[in-house]
């Protein structure tokens, strides 16, 4: 029985260690925080930091094959691994999603629209930035930001950027510029190592405070607008010569057309979905592509909408079990807290 390696054990890789035990493959999770999400449900955790080189090397060793389940795994770590062992998704679609700038640079020479940017270093490269964009703008940071964090917005005469790039911490960030965008969707797609691809239906997503919400299927877009996302999502997965799964964001505009957000070279919260509405879900489909093994059948037998079940949230689990057709998902974490991702519950309609 082959041994897959997980970096990281938050709920990401504790799904992915369930779909791998699903195909007879045991798994071992690198994480530092003991009994994490994904270690409740794996047959072996190493307990150390994502760098630590000891840890890295033992990892290697009891694995057969190794992927991750967050985009903030140190490239330096992934080259090492894969110096000795395959290491899927590729490091280099590390290299690119972990810098915004880099990231939509990458998307732009694929032939995919994204908002208008401006690489921010230092307080007069923001002011020179926002007045090509007439003062409006969403400043982030260019690393490590996620779920709204590491973000200010500006909009035209009504906010004061004095002061921001100090008060983001002096590093470099990025200014995009609005996107009038009429809704949010993503797509799930996957690689294999032969080349192979598939795309899951497209999602309709909202989100609240910066975290997703829901994420509906299916969405209300035309059929050449999700055909837009997913050949946008392809050529995403061929360039970077991809073997896993990949959620990428769009935003969709009034007449129909798609501007790339952002890629998350891993499985993704708006994918979820994919447990109860299709044959395949988006976990068992990545270790299907990490594995050499035929990708499944990406198309959807129902309708659903997936929600999040985000911080005290959780307390309204005996009404959701109590209802027909509904999908509940909890992670293993045992405490609630503003802001933190506890579950999912997943409605077919």
């Amino acid at each position: 029985m082959k041994t897959i390696g997980i970096i990281g054990g938050g709920q990401l890789g504790r799904m992915l260690a369930m779909a791998a035990a699903r195909l007879n493959f045991r798994t071992v999770i690198l994480e530092p925080q003991p009994d994490c999400p994904a270690a409740q449900v794996a047959n072996a955790q190493i307990v150390a930091a994502y760098d630590d080189p000891r840890a890295l090397d033992e990892l290697a060793r009891i694995s057969d094959l190794i992927t991750y389940e967050f985009e903030n795994v140190p490239v330096a770590a992934a080259e090492r691994l894969a110096a000795v062992r395959p290491v899927f998704p590729p490091p280099k679609a590390l290299e690119v999603a972990q810098d915004r700038v880099v990231e939509k640079q990458f998307i732009n020479g694929c032939g995919i629209a994204t908002a208008r940017f401006h690489a921010v270093d230092s307080q007069a490269d923001l002011e020179a930035a926002l007045a090509d964009f007439d003062g409006s703008g969403v400043l982030k940071t260019r690393r490590l930001g996620y779920d709204g964090k590491g973000q200010r917005v500006f909009r035209s005469g009504a906010d004061d950027p004095s002061g921001a790039f100090a008060a983001l911490g002096h590093v470099p960030l990025i200014l995009e510029s609005f996107v009038p965008f009429e809704k949010e969707i993503s797509i799930i797609a996957a690689r294999g190592p032969d080349g192979a691809t598939a795309c899951f239906d497209p999602a309709e997503n909202v989100h609240r405070n910066g975290i997703l919400h829901t994420s509906t299927v299916p969405a209300s877009v035309t059929a050449s607008t999700a055909e837009a996302a997913r050949k946008a999502a392809t050529a995403i997965l061929d360039a970077l010569g991809y073997v896993g799964v990949i959620g990428v964001e769009f935003f969709v505009l009034a007449d129909g057309s798609v501007v790339a957000n952002e890629i998350a070279p891993r499985v993704h919260n708006s994918g979820h979905w994919t447990e109860a509405a299709c044959a395949v879900s988006q976990f068992e489909q990545h270790i299907r592509a990490i594995a050499g093994l035929p990708l499944g059948d990406p198309s959807r037998h129902s309708g659903c909408v997936m929600q999040n079940l985000i911080g005290d949230e959780i307390a309204e689990l005996p009404n959701l079990l109590a209802e027909a057709n509904v999908l509940v998902h909890l992670y293993g974490k045992a405490e609630a807290r503003p802001g933190r991702k506890m579950g999912h519950f997943t409605r077919l309609l």
